[in-house]
């Protein structure tokens, strides 16, 4: 099973490609950047971009981050429009979707809901048998996020029979 992780920005989007067949594969992993000054050009740029992402994949299960902020106003509403991007064109697709609050994923992948990102991406490389992540901490999110995914796909029902 191909599951996607996403890691929600206002400018970068995180994402991951996990396999979940006879273990755990890392297919893919990046990030989105959305360059555009305005709100609804950024917003459809993401929604051509992250619409070519799930064609060149065709993952069969989702998992999105939660947006969780207590700080900026600014920056969570921001990144709610880029949220609600991402979860309509899963939707779209007909994809299953999973959500996840940022310490779930801490937990499911390093065993503390208060890791932090290092400490999250170095679980990661260990998971997936990696020696490297290269890039942005949004992709190594992601990719966490993708994990989780795959670790509560069961408690779900949306595991494969």
């Amino acid at each position: 099973m191909k599951i996607l992780g996403i890691d929600p920005g206002s400018t970068r989007i995180g994402y991951g490609i996990i396999e979940d067949a006879v273990g755990l594969k890392l297919l893919d992993y990046g990030v989105l950047e959305i360059k555009e000054n305005n709100l609804p050009s950024r917003l459809n740029r993401l929604s051509v971009l992250f619409d070519e992402l799930i064609k060149k994949h065709r993952p069969e299960l989702a998992g999105v981050e939660k947006i969780f902020f207590a700080k900026n106003t600014k920056t969570a509403i921001d990144v709610s429009h880029s949220r609600g991007v991402i979860l309509a064109a899963i939707q779209k697709n007909q994809i299953p979707i999973m959500e996840f609050t940022p310490n779930e994923v801490k937990l499911a992948v390093s065993g503390y809901g208060l890791s932090d990102k290092k400490a999250v991406a170095k679980m990661v490389m260990r998971i997936l048998n990696l020696k490297e992540l290269k890039g942005y901490d949004d992709a190594s999110d992601a990719i966490a996020i993708a994990l989780t995914t795959a670790f509560n796909k069961k408690l779900a029902g949306l595991a494969r029979k």
